[in-house]
């Protein structure tokens, strides 16, 4: 009689089937049926082809620990149940379906690799300060035993200042847990407030028409209209200076034969 597997109490039990039948084909078939293409591998063992139903794996990761929640798989006709994590699948790109699933094979007495979300607690100094706190990573890869995978791991950022950033080395990680990380990544940063930006006043723009009772530009036409540029004509209705041109154009050019007079008609 194959030994039973040691099953954790938080794990959840999860139905599925061997299956001979691979291929672009068989996967159509199993999902018309309503039933997904999975594989399970682990170290040291042979990868094997399952179907489950993908109903039935939403709720079995609908808990706390989501994708790090250790599941008990259980095939047909095998009295030995595997353990396994979820750790990775495919969605349809429109409609968000389950289409394929694959399963780490994981022993309680060996480490596992996963991805933990990191959540950061407390107020920063620097945020009463008018600071902009800045969660620059969210997930950290650690490797722990599969009954220790935490839900989260807390970091507290009370004691950050404006322009303080905090990396992955000042994480404090739970007992028996080792963090898996290649680059001293920053998880949070406090940014200076921004400078509010005053908008200069509008220049005056030349010609433009001042408000009522504003002085007319220098060098404008006695009667010109407020602003005007300097030379403009008088406006409608005002009498022109003494001696000034005639308005509407300009004095005849010399030799120019004079406009012909108008003949009185007989009485």
């Amino acid at each position: 009689m194959p030994e039973q597997t040691q099953t954790p109490s938080s794990g959840t039990t999860l139905a599925a089937k061997a299956r001979a039948d691979v291929g672009k084909g068989a996967n159509r078939r199993l999902r018309a049926a309503g039933m997904i293409p999975a594989v399970v591998y682990g170290r040291g063992t042979q990868p094997v082809s399952v179907t489950v139903d993908p109903e039935a794996l939403k709720t079995a990761i609908a808990t706390p620990k989501r994708f790090n929640t250790v599941l008990t798989l259980r095939l047909d006709g095998d009295q030995a149940s595997k353990l396994v994590l979820l750790k990775d699948f495919q969605l349809h790109p429109v409609s968000r379906d389950l289409l394929h699933a694959d399963f780490l094979e994981v022993q309680m007495d060996r480490e596992v690799k996963v991805e933990i979300p990191i959540m950061l607690t407390g107020k920063a100094v620097g945020v009463t300060e008018g600071g902009i706190l800045s969660q620059q990573k969210r997930t950290l890869e650690v490797l722990c035993l599969p009954t220790a995978i935490p839900e989260k791991i807390e970091v507290d950022v009370s004691h950050m200042k404006i322009a303080q950033a905090l990396h992955l080395d000042e994480v404090k990680l739970p007992a028996g847990m080792k963090a898996q990380w290649r680059v001293n990544e920053t998880v949070a940063v406090v940014n200076a407030p921004e400078a509010e930006e005053v908008a200069p006043a509008a220049a005056a723009v030349e010609g433009a028409v001042p408000a009522e009772g504003a002085a007319a530009a220098p060098g404008a036409a006695p009667g010109a209209a407020p602003g005007a540029a300097p030379g403009a004509a008088p406006a409608a209705g005002v009498k022109a200076a003494p001696g000034a041109a005639p308005a509407g154009g300009a004095k005849p050019a010399p030799g120019a034969a004079p406009a012909a007079e108008k003949k009185k008609g007989k009485k």
